[in-house]
């Protein structure tokens, strides 16, 4: 069981360009109502799929640059990475049933 870890500019940087798992980058506020919802959706996935994906977070009040710079407008905003490169983007609150078939399609 693997805890989800928090990134900042440069740690993002290193994750995406890693990974040779599907990535998903959660951009959220602690503030954010939706947001805590979504997290034990994101906590169970990420114990359940660990070997088909890594799941990060992005507090977007303490790396408000590194969430313009990913056109962050609303929150949660969650993107998705295959091979490195953006796959989808995701506003709002998603069932886990949702994330589940991103991840493994």
């Amino acid at each position: 069981m693997s805890e989800i870890i928090n990134l900042n500019k440069e740690s993002f940087e290193k994750v995406v360009s890693s990974s040779d798992k599907t990535t998903l980058i959660d951009f959220w506020a602690p503030w954010c109502g939706p947001c805590k919802a979504l997290g034990p959706t994101l906590e169970e996935l990420n114990n359940e799929l660990q070997d088909q994906v890594d799941i990060y977070k992005v507090n977007v009040d303490e790396n408000t640059a590194l969430a313009q710079e990913h056109g962050v407008q609303s929150i949660p905003t969650i993107l998705v990475y295959k091979n490195g490169s953006i796959s989808q983007t995701l506003v709002g609150l998603k069932s886990k049933e949702e994330l589940k078939e991103i991840i493994q399609s």
